[in-house]
């Protein structure tokens, strides 16, 4: 055997082909939810045809406290598709219905996406190939954003780079389109925080990762329920979650002005020595107002801080699952120690 040989590590063996879990967290998506089934029938014959599962796909839906008619499709749709319900007692967020389900999901690769089928269930082929090749986790990377609005891309475009130069990790253009295994899902239940923001919080889990590019299509049916003030606030909880930078600033800030003030100090002094001193109130409203608002802004960056800390401290469940619908045709109430998990 030459010394080449002798390091050159030979080529990893595939891991088995798996069984999957599709978890589709959903609020009031009764019309997103018939084209949802379709699609995922479609590729379910796929992806056993291309011999990618050896048994039928399993699609868990997480009804987050809907108003309309989705439990009762997702009720309807278990009794002839490989469907499990998973239904919170309370609207509790889309991160926290996704975290549901992850944590409800059996098999051995779990994969997440949003039930408006904006994310191409046709790269799903894809992350089982990096699975098999050795990636616990598989990230969807939007390639192409053209079915959203200009400020929408350019808005997220700058929340990622902002959050790059505060030092939080992320991965630009994804969102909540990811394959976990099993592995990755048993790292994820050790973290206990209830201020989610799993975008963050799988990056953090290290583990080997690939990526798949996809195209970003249009919603297929329903509106969005992502709106501005939606995603403002989970723009906020990302960037309080995992970075302290906001605070440090603040101290900066802070002796900035501690400096201006002095030597607007000096100036005066320097002016009454001199005679030239002009009576005003500029002099006093002006830099009343920039400290006053310096506090007010120094105190809200606080106040979220301390706000997280104190929800964390009263350590309440996450979600309370109220029900379970199961492929079998049995309706059952949840176990209430499991289902408060934290």
């Amino acid at each position: 055997m030459s010394y080449l040989q002798a390091i050159d590590p030979a080529p990893a063996a595939l891991r088995a082909v798996p069984e999957l879990t599709i978890v589709v967290p959903c609020h009031n998506e009764e019309a997103a939810l018939p084209p949802l089934f379709r699609r995922l029938e479609a590729l379910n014959d796929d992806l056993l045809g291309q011999g990618r599962l050896t048994r039928p796909l399993r699609l868990l839906l997480v009804d987050d406290g809907s108003s309309d008619r989705t439990w009762e499709l997702i009720e309807r749709a278990r009794t002839t598709l490989p469907v499990q319900g998973l239904r919170l007692a309370r609207n509790r967020g889309h991160q926290t219905a996704l975290l549901a389900g992850l944590m409800q999901a059996q098999t051995e690769v779990v994969v997440s996406m949003d039930a408006d089928l904006q994310d191409d269930p046709a790269a799903i082929a894809e992350m089982l190939g990096a699975y098999r090749r050795g990636a616990e986790i598989v990230f969807g990377v939007r390639d192409r954003r053209d079915s959203d609005t200009w400020f929408k891309r350019r808005s997220a475009r700058a929340y990622y780079a902002l959050l790059d130069r505060l030092g939080v990790d992320l991965l630009q253009d994804h969102a909540d389109f990811r394959l976990m295994s099993r592995k990755a899902l048993s790292a994820l239940a050790a973290y206990g925080e209830g201020n989610l923001f799993l975008r963050g919080l799988v990056r953090d889990l290290g583990f080997q990762t690939e990526i798949v590019l996809y195209d970003r299509a249009a919603r297929s049916e329903g509106e969005s329920k992502y709106s501005l003030g939606k995603m403002l606030s989970l723009g906020i909880e990302g960037l309080t979650s995992f970075s302290v930078k906001p605070l440090r600033m603040i101290v900066l800030a802070g002796m900035l002005v501690a400096g201006l003030a002095f030597g607007f100090g000096l100036w005066s002094f320097v002016e009454w020595t001199m005679g030239r001193t002009t009576p005003g109130w500029a002099s006093i409203v002006l830099p009343l107002s920039l400290l006053g608002g310096m506090h007010l802004i120094a105190l809200g960056v606080i106040g979220e801080y301390v706000g997280k800390i104190y929800h964390e401290t009263k350590r309440r469940p996450r979600y309370i699952i109220d029900e379970i619908a199961s492929h079998d045709g049995a309706t059952r109430a949840a176990p209430t120690l499991k289902s408060m998990a934290r």
